[in-house]
């Protein structure tokens, strides 16, 4: 997932290069790189202070400049978007490291109260002026002199912005902000004793993998029991935010909260109904894939039926794959596995590891999850994870990775709002890299055998993370189509829209509450709403990138490569064919590339 959560009209600044010395070793036939070590400087600016502190007193001059300033030509408006942008880079990366800071410890109460500060202080009062800047432009007589190749989905943008904009949803939106912040510091306190210790539930979730099914199901017994000790809390959460996002949905002019997403989200290549249709497909192509996978599993295992703690353990009967031992092995093995495709890639991660930009090791009061942050005015990214030393964890990596990657690849970009890419876009360039990075993912593993299983489980987890795709969009579609909804009509409806898709593939008999209850596993109902069939869009261009990369390397990495150039300088469709792939989520074309996948799947 890659994090932008200040969504105002706040650059990434300067690609950093590493300096690397080439050094030949003629008696073994490889190649070293000795590592300067480059330290991120952020661009100089050009409009606002180089000390400027962020506080509203301090920029309210800078806004009221930039209203009141005259822009009597092309060349003058040009200027004014790049010293707005400059401002907004500026206000996007101090959001950035206060959150950040918050998610790495979410029991400080001072990092608590640094974010809200900006959430509560700033923001609201940055609103109305961004409003008004935006008018300032659409109505300014050469905006139509701008070019419009360069500029047309940022001026859709903007005006699709006016179009939505509500004074009283400033109050609202603060209030929303605030408010979701509490799911991190609720589940960042989820912790289980295994023996005499405790263990995060990520750390926790390792012991899913024990070849043991006693200790198997003693440890989800234990996790799921902690996730419903704060089922009430998490729901009464969810409850407020609902009815607080109804509420600037109705403002907006909008029925439903639904309906008010897809434009805010700036969906301009598909709508509700073509999202349906995209479920049906899974449902229809990927469905019965899974659960002739999940009958394997069962006969492998010897087992009449699968329980939940059944689905992550080798149906071989092996141990656990374990790619690495220690975070920092996982990013040394991460920047070795990048550089082995391409040199310039290895080279970024090497940049965050200098700049101290990673914190993956997973820890009690932590947030859950992982997130790539773009770091506006510095031009690189923060990558943040919970690592328990597992294969999941170095997906994840190569996952953030990518979109560290496509952080770097659009920190020239001239306005900000050109790197505010679509999730459909950014999403891709994460679950590329992942298939993408499995050629050299011999860097984690010691022998063939276990390189097979994890491309193989890679593999068949593409194929696993469109059904639950479908079913978190569609349970967020009924959700905010229902406002009305009471806790009991929302499990009713969770249960009913789960099903269909396989629930997992186990018997649920025993344990209803827990399958009841998987929605508030899912961190983007909370925080990010909507954002989530992206993934499964994205992961249909994913598919398509590997197939163009397994079938010529070189030419499907720099059609990959020079998509993520764009940034969001062209539409959807545009991006994608720059990859050389297309935007499209048809029954068809999920078939055809499930099928790719399946090939590839019965190699290994």
């Amino acid at each position: 997932m890659t994090a932008n959560k200040y969504d105002s009209k706040l650059t990434y600044a300067i690609a950093i290069y590493l300096t690397i010395d080439l050094i030949y070793h003629p008696h073994i036939c490889t190649f070293a790189y000795l590592h300067i070590k480059t330290m991120i400087h952020k661009k100089t600016r050009t409009y606002i202070p180089a000390d400027l502190e962020i506080k509203w007193e301090n920029l309210e001059p800078l806004y009221k400049e930039l209203l009141d300033r005259p822009v009597n030509s092309v060349q003058e408006l040009e200027q004014w978007l790049r010293d707005r942008s400059e401002l907004e880079a500026a206000l996007e990366e101090d959001f950035a490291w206060r959150y950040i800071r918050m998610t790495c410890d979410t029991t400080s109460e001072e990092l608590l109260q640094s974010f809200q500060y900006f959430a509560t202080e700033i923001e609201p009062k940055v609103a109305p002026y961004s409003n008004e800047l935006n008018k300032k432009l659409v109505s300014n007589p050469y905006v139509d002199a701008l070019d419009t190749k360069k500029y047309f989905v940022y001026l859709r943008g903007v005006k699709k912005s006016l179009e939505l904009f509500r004074d009283e949803n400033i109050p609202l939106l603060t209030e929303i902000q605030v408010e979701q912040q509490k799911y991190q510091s609720i589940t960042g306190s989820m912790s289980v004793h295994i023996g005499d210790k405790e263990y995060t539930l990520e750390q926790a979730s390792v012991f899913l993998k024990d070849t043991d099914r006693a200790k198997r199901q003693e440890v989800w017994e234990k996790i799921t029991a902690r996730r419903l000790q704060d089922k009430d809390q998490l729901d009464k959460l969810f409850d407020q935010l609902r009815v607080l996002r109804h509420k600037v949905a109705i403002n907006a002019g909008f029925e439903n909260f639904r309906d008010y997403m897809f434009q805010a989200l700036g969906r301009f290549d598909y709508t509700p109904q073509d999202c349906y249709a995209f479920h049906e497909a899974i449902e229809k192509e990927i469905v019965p894939v899974l659960r002739q996978e999940a009958e394997k599993r069962k006969q492998a295992l010897k087992l009449d039926s699968l329980k939940p703690w059944d689905m992550d353990v080798d149906p071989s009967g092996k141990p656990a794959l374990r790619p690495f031992k220690s975070g920092e092995e996982l990013v040394e093995k991460s920047i070795q596995c990048f550089s082995n495709i391409n040199r310039y890639l290895g080279e970024r991660l090497e940049i965050m590891k200098d700049n101290s930009l990673f914190d993956v090791e997973s820890r009690k009061g932590k947030a859950p999850g992982g997130y790539n942050y773009p770091l506006s005015e510095t031009g690189a990214p923060f990558i943040f994870m919970n690592s328990a030393n597992t294969f999941r964890d170095l997906t994840t990596m190569v996952h953030e990775g990518g979109h560290a990657v496509h952080t770097f690849l659009t920190a020239d970009l001239e306005l900000n709002d050109f790197k505010h890419c679509p999730s459909e876009v950014a999403e891709l360039a994460s679950m590329s890299m992942e298939l993408i990075s499995m050629d050299n993912w011999n860097v984690y593993f010691d022998n063939d055998e276990d390189l097979k299983r994890a491309k193989r489980d890679q593999l068949f987890d593409v194929l696993k993370t469109l059904p639950w795709v479908a079913v978190v969009d569609q349970f967020q579609h009924w959700v905010y189509t229902n406002p009305d909804h009471t806790d009991a009509e929302r499990t009713t409806a969770w249960i009913q829209i789960y099903e269909p898709f396989g629930a997992g593939f186990v018997d649920w008999n025993q344990h209803q509450e827990a399958e009841a209850n998987l929605w508030q596993k899912q961190l983007h109902i909370f925080e990010v709403p909507f954002y989530y069939i992206e993934y499964g869009m994205a992961q249909l261009g994913a598919i398509a990138v590997w197939k163009n990369y397994k079938e010529n390397p070189e030419k499907g990495l720099q059609q990959y490569l020079d998509a993520l150039k764009l940034g969001y300088t062209k539409t959807i469709k545009e991006i994608y064919e720059t990859a050389g792939i297309k935007f499209d989520f048809s029954a068809g074309y999920v078939k055809e590339l499930a099928e790719f996948v399946k090939g590839e799947m019965e190699k290994l």
